[in-house]
């Protein structure tokens, strides 16, 4: 059995969730989902809890991946454009344009 969840999620910039606060991000979805009888499990609820959770740290660390990505491609056009660059202005563009390519939702 393959369990795909797809979940967008927009925090404040550079914030960072723990693992912990990740479980109680998606213990949350699935509580509103059962509340609202919108979610029938076929399999063991724990087991499907512990898939959606794993997903979740995986969106996290491609996020963080990229971000790590384009401060490498920050550090090399800035020693390739010294005193012209505006670091705080390229990096959003930059990480959007990687993101989209990539297929990273943000």
């Amino acid at each position: 059995m393959r369990l795909t969840l797809v979940v967008e999620i927009r925090l404040v910039k550079g914030m960072k969730l723990s693992k912990i606060e990740m479980e109680r991000l998606v213990r949350k979805v699935f509580d509103e989902l059962k509340s609202n009888n919108t979610i029938t499990f076929k399999q063991p609820e724990e087991k499907v809890f512990k898939r959606a959770v794993e997903l979740v740290v995986a969106e996290f660390n491609k996020e963080a991946q990229l971000d790590n990505e384009v401060n490498r491609m920050m550090d090399d056009l800035e020693r390739q454009n010294p005193g012209s660059f505006e670091r705080y202005k390229m990096f959003p563009l930059l990480k959007k344009r990687l993101a989209k390519e990539k297929g990273i939702v943000l």
